[in-house]
């Protein structure tokens, strides 16, 4: 631990964990927590798992969604005293689909040095085994739980090239995929569950071909979609040109997003 006698601010590691497989941490995320002065944790439960698995006796405090803003305060402070803190969340790199911008936002702000220790994302893991695009990707995080609001917003994306990324509930997942499948259409699409654990599955097809697999299932555990980018379609129009006749359909307050679209397409010889 830091020698507390010397008066300069400590460090902040942002610690990534594993997400499921505790053999998944890396060595120097094991020497960091054992180092530093204080370890805050999205859920302290699930932390002392990992701690004791690796002997790590480091004092624990906890900082997550609800209490971040004060928490954030009272870590600065430590950290403005001089003490080393690192923080991790539940699962994989903190600030991805968990807190943590808060904290270090304060820490920014306060010219506290920020060091990253990089290791498991989720995100990442998903995509390696996906077998889309991976040159480029977005990444959405969690989509919106009530129904009308997640069409919305996968109607609003559907026109994407690049892969897409999303973390999902698996009480929602089938909700999702009859949503995707009636925005996206025939898309190819990855689900995986469980990622690193006893019952990881990957399961690969076009939509309906995954929903397929899926029904009359209990389906359990972290849901990550992968999601095949929008097929880029040859045209002799531009796309300045297809927007143009789109915003210019818009104004038709008798014709609806998928009538517009409809109509788009026969104009221009698209599907």
């Amino acid at each position: 631990m830091k020698d507390l006698s010397v008066s300069e601010s400590g460090i902040l590691y942002v610690v990534a964990t594993p997400i499921g497989n505790l053999e998944d941490v890396t060595l120097r995320a094991v020497r960091i927590l054992k180092e530093v002065n204080l370890i805050a944790a999205e859920d302290t439960r699930r932390t002392k798992k990992l701690l004791r698995a690796y002997d790590i006796e480091t004092p624990l405090t906890s900082l997550y969604d609800q209490n971040e803003r004060w928490k954030s305060t009272f870590l600065i402070a430590k950290l403005k005293e001089g003490l080393d803190v690192a923080y991790v969340s539940d699962a994989g790199t903190p600030g991805i689909s968990d807190p943590g911008y808060i904290l270090i936002r304060r820490a920014i702000e306060n010219n506290i040095r920020i060091i990253p220790v990089p290791g498991v994302s989720a995100v990442i893991a998903a995509l390696s085994v996906s077998g889309l695009p991976m040159d480029a990707f977005i990444f959405y995080g969690f989509l919106p739980s009530k129904p009308g609001k997640r069409k919305e917003f996968l109607e609003s994306i559907e026109c994407e090239q690049k892969t897409v990324v999303f973390y999902e509930s698996p009480r929602r997942l089938l909700a999702t995929l009859q949503e995707m499948d009636s925005v996206f259409g025939d898309r190819n699409i990855v689900v995986l569950r469980e990622m690193t654990k006893i019952f990881e599955e990957v399961l690969r097809g076009s939509i309906p071909q995954v929903m397929a697999k899926l029904q009359g299932r209990g389906i359990k555990g972290e849901v990550t979609l992968v999601v095949a980018g929008k097929e880029k379609i040859s045209t002799d129009y531009s796309d300045e040109e297809i927007c143009d006749r789109f915003e210019l359909l818009r104004k038709d307050a008798d014709l609806s997003r998928r009538d517009i679209i409809a109509k788009l397409a026969s104009e221009m010889g698209m599907p």
